[in-house]
């Protein structure tokens, strides 16, 4: 696994006070509390890095900004790709300058997510608009062991990203929402 390797599993969450507390049993502390993110993909026009399967993503997760690029990925049990990522000081500027060079918002996406770990791995739970999820990001043997622990199989794993997972839920509910925000889900609710 590289330094810049990313490498998770999703899964939905039905419960997320018995997954605390299975996470708690599992010898995992949380990291970061619940904390509001809001998360602007950017591309070029024509879709370009969505054309090659790559992201660019403008993230706000409490006070911190980061900037990702994320390149194709690689889906066998594990979802896998190369990622890159830097903080950013200023957020605002940082999209101003997204914005000069051509590049718009393409999707937005908000949750609220608090991150555990054991030491050897990240666990991120996401209060979503379209419902709750876990992601385990690590070595991929750790990644079966800790959902092994977490009672979830792996015919259970997701690999899609937010963006194709509010894509499938617009097709399954009709909804008209245009971006996976609380308030664009709300106010589009049947």
């Amino acid at each position: 696994m590289g330094p810049n390797q990313e490498i998770e599993i999703k899964f939905r969450v039905a419960n997320l006070r018995e997954l605390s507390r299975k996470l708690r049993a599992a010898g995992f502390r949380i990291v970061t509390k619940r904390t509001h993110e809001m998360n602007t993909l950017y591309d070029l026009p024509g879709g370009i890095l969505r054309g090659k399967q790559q992201l660019l993503r403008l993230r706000e997760y409490g006070a911190v900004w980061t900037l990702t690029h994320k390149a194709k990925k690689k889906t066998g049990r594990h979802s896998s790709r190369e990622e890159l990522e830097t903080a950013v000081a200023d957020g605002e500027k940082m999209e101003m300058i997204l914005r000069a060079l051509d590049f718009a918002p393409s999707f937005r996406y908000e949750k609220f997510r608090a991150e555990w770990t054991d030491g050897k791995g990240q666990v991120v739970v996401d209060e979503t608009p379209i419902g709750n999820f876990c992601e385990i990001e690590g070595p991929p043997r750790w990644i079966d062991e800790t959902a092994e622990k977490l009672s979830v199989t792996p015919v259970d794993y997701i690999s899609k990203n937010y963006a194709t997972l509010f894509e499938d839920w617009q097709r399954g509910t009709s909804s008209q929402a245009d971006e996976m925000t609380f308030e664009a889900v709300k106010r589009h609710a049947h």
